[in-house]
């Protein structure tokens, strides 16, 4: 069960551990959806994250 929370102005959703660890969602950024009346939370997919920074270290390294 997860619960919404008071944090300022804004209210936040408290998440078990266990779902966290289920979803693979530690420490990554969110994504919120509304799907039939719900909420669909997952993480932002970025396959290409990181990329650029990887083919300039083998340029510098190679090059």
């Amino acid at each position: 069960m997860a619960y919404l929370v008071r944090i300022g102005n804004s209210q936040g959703i408290r998440i078990p551990k266990s779902f966290i660890e289920q979803a693979d969602l530690e420490g990554k950024e969110l994504k919120f959806e509304v799907v039939n009346g719900g909420l669909f939370i997952a993480p932002v997919n970025e396959p290409r994250k990181g990329w650029a920074e990887s083919i300039n270290k083998v340029l510098v390294t190679h090059g």
